[in-house]
């Protein structure tokens, strides 16, 4: 069944005003499995206005009150109706394994719960001018936000794209990805099923052809006063020039390209289940995934080892029941193999891996020896692929993690608590999980990049509310030029 996803403005579900559309692909089936509204430049308009609209009465709704509504919403999304609806539509449109749908439908209670308790944050303070008078400080609503969302985990990564914003008083424009529209139109329907107003959430799509004027226009519009953008550091590049241009503050939530630093102490078993398992799920298709493993010569061959058998013993195909899937374009597969093969040609060691692909369809690759300099090493290969690198001190290990643009995440094992409080801080990331994942962020806490191709800022009040002071001056102050 082909479905069609509509724009949604203003409350009303609505085709494009030229009645423009585009096919949606998905790869697993290679078939067309939706088409989708394309907006066009007074489509955009239309929701940019809808969204200024609704803010003048939406920022004058109380934090309790919009408390209150993003628990309805909890309580929605955890209701089996919605999580089937969830699953489903996320497997049809984007080709993912059902346990990744699954998982991600699991995190949108917490995350909205999560962003509900934002409320209390929403605070202000006083204290004494030095006029003599008194200063009050607000946290105010921005505007109107334009949110920018991938299709890879699509309903959580909308949903952390709009819950804070509109928590803090904003009213948001979504555009969804090209590769999703219908996932990402799921989050409008949950809030509108909750009751939230017209105008507050408005949601648009664009063919790919079209995306670049159009985003650009929405950017530069008056009303729009953020952005926020999740995806590629190429694409994040474009959002941050655009806002530029008009001085418009932007969160970028970038590529990882994460380094799991393995100790010598560390528990070998332990930590090789968590990186296969970091590096593979989703076939590698994670901002977080871990990509680089820097590890202490004295343990490297039986790390290297345990990892290579239990990669080996993944299910590769289209089937429900594999582990990995195809990634997502033929072009990403065999970008992702020119990548190995280049570093090969450079004295990489492929110790897993073929070196072939099946259409878009990639076994687990493992690369050792693989160094600065090398592609594999400088950029993301968001696939089923793990680079090594072995050290002999946890300093060099550190060097190495943090020999790279990439900022978001990264893991360090060892069984020396002590040594992991000296050395996390060191590096580079902005979370470092001890003995545990690279994927992993608490909710609305967010994994933030501190800069270059991780991108920056946060999906937290701090980020989508201005601090306004108010200074009630003392009457009687003498004003004259000397």
């Amino acid at each position: 069944m082909v479905h069609f996803t509509p724009l949604f403005i203003d409350g009303q579900e609505t085709p494009a005003s030229d009645n423009a559309t585009f096919e949606v692909f998905n790869t697993t089936k290679s078939s067309v499995v939706g088409t989708s509204a394309s907006a066009s430049s007074a489509d955009c308009k239309a929701a940019v206005e809808a969204a200024g609209r609704a803010f003048k009465t939406w920022e004058k709704t109380t934090p309790w009150f919009r408390r209150d509504l993003f628990l309805k919403v909890a309580d929605l999304v955890a209701s089996d109706a919605w999580r089937d609806l969830i699953v489903q539509t996320t497997v049809e449109e984007t080709g993912c394994i059902p346990g990744w749908a699954w998982g991600n439908w699991s995190l949108l209670a917490s995350m909205l719960r999560a962003a509900a308790s934002s409320a209390n944050d929403l605070t202000g303070t006083t204290f004494p001018s030095s006029t003599g008078g008194q200063c009050v400080m607000e946290r105010r609503a921005m505007g109107v936000v334009f949110a920018i969302v991938p299709w890879n985990a699509p309903v959580a990564l909308a949903l952390r794209a709009i819950a804070v914003p509109i928590i803090c008083g904003n009213t948001v424009v979504l555009k969804s990805s090209e590769f999703s529209p219908r996932s990402h139109a799921l989050v409008v329907q949950l809030f509108h099923e909750a009751g939230l107003p017209n105008g507050v959430l408005n949601c648009i799509s664009m063919s790919r052809e079209t995306a670049g004027v159009l985003t650009a226009e929405v950017i530069a519009h008056p009303l729009v006063r953020k952005i926020n953008f999740t995806g590629g550091d190429r694409v994040g590049r474009i959002i941050a020039t655009e806002a530029a241009k008009h001085l418009k503050p932007v969160v970028l939530e970038l590529g990882g390209n994460a380094a799991a630093v393995v100790l010598e102490d560390a528990s070998i078993e332990d930590a090789a289940n968590a990186i296969v398992y970091g590096a593979m799920m989703h076939s590698g298709q994670i901002c977080m995934s871990t990509e680089r493993v820097i590890v202490q010569r004295a343990v490297a061959d039986t790390l290297v080892a345990q990892i290579k058998t239990l990669s080996e013993k993944l299910t590769v195909g289209t089937e429900e029941s594999v582990n990995l899937r195809p990634v997502f374009t033929e072009s990403s597969a065999a970008n992702i193999l020119a990548a190995i093969s280049e570093a090969q040609a450079a004295g990489a060691k492929v110790v897993s891996g073929d070196l072939t692909r099946h259409g878009a369809l990639l076994r687990p690759h493992l690369v050792t020896g693989v160094k600065p300099g090398m592609r594999l090493w400088e950029c993301e290969s968001f696939g089923p692929v793990l680079a090594f690198a072995v050290v002999d001190t946890p300093e060099e290990a550190v060097e190495l993690a943090n020999a790279s643009e990439y900022s978001l995440t990264a893991a360090l094992w060892t069984s020396d608590m002590s040594k992991a409080q000296r050395i996390a801080p060191l590096i580079r990331a902005g979370y470092v999980n001890v003995n545990g994942l690279t994927v992993h962020n608490e909710p609305f806490i967010g994994v933030a990049g501190l800069g270059g191709t991780s991108g920056y800022g946060n999906f937290h009040v701090d980020d989508f509310t201005d601090k306004r002071v108010v200074v009630t001056h003392p009457l009687g102050q003498q004003f004259a030029f000397q």
